[in-house]
């Protein structure tokens, strides 16, 4: 298929948002679903040798690559596109052109992001992403909303200049910007990795996402799961394959998540830690840097972005209809929302890793090229997070929100343009559990991986069987985590609370001098006006005529003493 204009692959995600910002009623809807359309067709004409050319250009004596064609990122493009695409369909009932118009260019700029040859490009794209995606929190509109947007803004700025400070190293010390793979040698290097952490929610660095994608609109987390860490993932796999650092990081963010997502009560908050647990399959992934493992990540990233989407999209519905999205307020909503269920169960099954669903054609990826590798302690992490995310992503959300305690609710179904966007969603999710090779033949290296083995599907089944028993037992004997109205402690606590406890006695001191400072500087200066006023006045010494001799004597001796000091210099 030719290209459609044979532009850059983000210019008609760009265009269409900006077009969103004037357009209004059915022509606004109509530019929403479009825009992402004829992004896929002009990305399906892409010519990765013409396109190496195109996008080069010379600014200020620098060669900037503003195209890179190939596998990975037409895979990334691909992928973009078709969120969205789900997400347009899905906030067709909006009238917000503010975070219609913002969204799309939001998925306009991780477009631009994984398509840029070096590491300004990528810089511009980056802020770009930021700034885009933080009114899908801000359109809420409540105070709650205002403050973590205003949190996540903060953090993906910083996140910016600190890839902005590693590319100005990097172009010291190599005299380019290219953007290849790198090694932990330089300052510049831990600087970009740094940069790629924050937006990548490693550990530590990741209370921005459980902040603000709760806190977003109905439609915003269907929005923010599908591109900013993903775009991280992306820099990583593009920059980082094969550090071992990334390996532990991975392994670590598989594990963490699971005990927060059991014990959390907001039902998007525990997707967000979930979201988190998946991110980590992908970090070990590139952290092994093997054909296979960066196979799996990308695969598993593809994956993730269309279930994930999926489960937002459900409870997006969820709190669409009833206003709430605590799981202690919900259950029972099958019986009125029976597409939404089932849509959510379809996402709950595929981030399971069920066999015949998208999680365990790629998932599995990942955990092969580690046993490969010979890396035992991270084979078990990751088995044992594969379990503890059927507990919270697979079992907790469906059951809590559709199937628990009768909370009485009988709310509309989801509106048919969400309905529609999660049957396409769960179609996909099917149709790569089912037909694996159709992704596999896009990943950058050649597959021989094969997922339907007896021993894999066997594994999978036992341990989501016995994950479903665990879950069964812990429920009936209470020992389950009951769904309770409070807040859980993550470590932005440190941040937001304890520092500016222990920081109170040191900024009250410095209140104190900086108060009797101002005090002493204003007195100082009232008594200096005081006495030029008294001397300088009308009346004053300085204030009255002087004879003309006294002036001349003045003039001449001024005279003589710069006349000396010029001789005293030389």
């Amino acid at each position: 298929m030719p290209s459609l204009w044979g532009v850059h692959p983000a210019l008609p995600l760009l265009l269409g948002g900006l077009s969103l910002f004037l357009l209004r009623g059915r022509a606004a809807q109509v530019a929403l679903v479009l825009a992402p359309i004829l992004g896929l067709w002009n990305l399906a004409g892409l010519d990765s040798a013409a396109a190496a050319d195109a996008g080069v250009v010379e600014l200020a004596g620098m060669r900037i690559d503003l195209l890179r064609v190939d596998r990975l990122s037409l895979l990334f493009g691909l992928l973009f596109h078709i969120a969205a695409l789900l997400a347009a369909i899905y906030s067709l009932h909006l009238r917000d052109r503010v975070q219609l118009a913002t969204g799309l260019l939001y998925a306009g700029s991780a477009v631009g992001a994984v398509f840029a040859g070096d590491l300004l490009v990528l810089f511009l794209f980056w802020e770009l992403l930021a700034v885009s995606s933080v009114f899908q929190v801000w359109c809420r509109r409540t105070e709650e909303s205002r403050r973590a947007g205003m949190r996540y803004l903060l953090t993906h700025l910083t996140s910016g200049m600190l890839l902005l400070a590693g590319a100005g190293l990097r172009f010291v010390e190599t005299g380019g910007l290219e953007f290849e793979g790198m090694t932990l040698d330089s300052t510049a290097a831990w600087l970009v990795l740094l940069a790629f952490g924050i937006k990548a929610a490693f550990p530590l660095l990741h209370t921005w996402l459980v902040d603000a994608y709760p806190a977003a609109t109905v439609t915003g987390p269907v929005f923010l799961s599908a591109f900013t860490t993903k775009t991280a993932i992306y820099a990583l796999a593009r920059g980082f394959p094969g550090v071992e650092l990334l390996v532990w990081v991975g392994a670590a963010m598989t594990m963490f998540p699971i005990f927060y997502a059991v014990i959390e009560n907001d039902l998007r908050r525990v997707l967000s830690y979930s979201l988190i647990n998946q991110l980590g399959y992908m970090v070990v992934g590139i952290g092994l840097g093997t054909e296979l493992a960066l196979n799996g990540t990308v695969a598993h990233v593809f994956a993730h972005v269309l279930y994930k989407g999926l489960l937002f999209m459900s409870m997006g519905a969820v709190l669409l209809r009833t206003g709430r999205i605590n799981g202690s307020d919900l259950g029972g909503l099958y019986k009125s929302m029976p597409w939404t269920a089932g849509f959510c169960m379809v996402g709950a099954a595929s981030i399971s890793a069920f066999p015949l669903f998208s999680g365990f054609v790629s998932k599995g990826m990942v955990m092969a090229a580690a046993a490969e590798e010979g890396r035992v302690a991270v084979w078990l992490m990751l088995l044992f997070a594969s379990a503890g995310v059927f507990h919270h992503a697979g079992i907790k959300i469906p059951y809590f929100a559709f199937f628990a305690h009768d909370s009485g609710l009988r709310p509309r179904e989801a509106p048919p343009h969400m309905l529609v966007a999660m049957a396409l969603a769960s179609a996909l999710c099917v149709g790569i559990g089912c037909f694996p090779g159709l992704l596999y033949g896009l990943l950058p290296y050649p597959v021989e991986y094969v997922p339907y083995t007896v021993a894999h599907v066997v594994q999978q089944l036992q341990l989501l069987f016995f994950s479903a028993l665990a879950f069964t037992v812990l429920m009936l004997t209470r020992v389950y985590p009951p769904e309770l109205r409070s807040v859980n402690l993550d470590v932005d606590w440190l941040v937001r609370r304890a520092l500016p406890r222990l920081a109170a006695p040191a900024v009250g001191a410095l209140n104190v001098w900086t108060r009797a400072v101002r005090h002493a500087t204003s007195v100082s200066v009232q008594r200096t006006l005081r006495t030029v006023g008294r001397l300088h006045g009308p009346s004053g010494r300085f204030g009255e005529p002087w004879p003309s001799g006294v002036t001349a004597f003045w003039a001449a001796l001024l005279l003589a003493v710069f006349v000396l000091s010029m001789a005293w210099s030389r």
